[in-house]
């Protein structure tokens, strides 16, 4: 018989990243980066998105569709960092930087399409948390699927459930809008 506890160490190391970000996740916390006080609301027509994912992932192809559908009218652009890996972390946040640095959107998606725990790492980092949190740009955080939840969701000015749901948070839909027109 074989018993597994998720909040104890066990061999494959996910106990440890449970117990690392349930600590992140206090002191984050408690240094107020979670506050609903400083939640920026996202603009109502953004003129320009920028995705700060990875440009080989299906989630980047899922968002784009999804932005030119609903509303063509904005402009993308992409930010490609690598999502997984050490190097993640301070691309991540090096990109929401550059993208506040430069003003090159009204609004910014962050994340990734699901996988692992340790797939989604890299957006439990505390830089990418003080990245978000400092950006002048509202920030949409879409890591993984619906029951995935990262550092970078709490700190974001608004969750997605998804990458593709986060592509129909940032924009309205053309064919209401034309609806309401008429």
């Amino acid at each position: 018989i074989l018993i597994y506890s998720f909040c104890d160490s066990n061999s494959d190391g996910v106990g440890d990243l449970h117990v690392a970000f349930e600590q992140l996740k206090k002191k984050l916390e408690a240094q107020g980066l979670f506050d609903a006080a400083h939640k920026k609301p996202l603009p109502k027509y953004p003129g320009t998105i920028g995705i700060v994912t990875s440009s080989a992932g299906a989630a980047v192809h899922d968002m784009l569709r999804i932005l030119r559908k609903r509303y063509p009218l904005s402009k993308v652009r992409l930010l490609p960092v690598r999502v997984q890996g050490a190097e993640a972390p301070g691309e991540i946040a090096s990109a929401i930087r550059y993208a506040n640095y430069y003003k090159l959107a009204d609004l910014l998606i962050v994340g990734r399409g699901g996988g692992s725990i340790e797939d989604l790492w890299a957006f439990n980092d505390e830089i990418v948390a003080h990245a978000i949190y400092e950006s002048q740009i509202p920030v949409i955080s879409a890591v993984g699927h619906e029951p995935d939840v990262t550092i970078s969701d709490y700190v974001a000015d608004l969750r997605a459930a998804t990458p593709s749901n986060a592509a129909e948070l940032a924009v309205p839909d053309e064919d209401a809008l034309r609806q309401n027109l008429d």
